[in-house]
């Protein structure tokens, strides 16, 4: 018959609280998406009273002008899930406009848009 002194049960009991802390931490992080093999750093942003209308965009275009376009396009449909519950998207400049030819800002893409409500 084994006897588990007062001691051992504190040690495991820290060793498991510990171990949940640590698992409840690394699950805090963003979920991170690839795009042609490559991180990208992506934002969307609108104004608290204009949600619909956003900016969202992606870089460094340096790693791939095509990741940092699809970056900024997922970025602008988890804005307008998150905010307006829809993924359909009015962008500025129109849909299946090559990479190239997106707006920049440095090293990154930006694109401007309208998250439209279904009815």
């Amino acid at each position: 018959m084994s006897v588990v002194s007062e001691k051992g049960v504190m040690r495991m009991r820290s060793v498991v609280i510990l171990a949940g802390a640590a698992m409840a931490l690394a699950s805090c992080g963003e979920n991170r998406v690839a795009f042609g093999g490559e991180f990208y750093r992506a934002n969307a942003s609108a104004p608290a009273r204009d949600r619909a209308n956003f900016v969202a965009s992606a870089g460094p275009i340096s790693k791939g002008i095509e990741g940092a376009a699809a970056a900024a396009q997922y970025e602008a449909v988890q804005h307008c899930i998150r905010f307006l519950g829809t993924s359909v998207i009015d962008y500025t400049v129109p849909e299946g406009t090559p990479p190239q030819a997106l707006p920049r800002d440095g090293d990154r893409v930006v694109l401007r848009g309208t998250c439209i409500e279904e009815s």
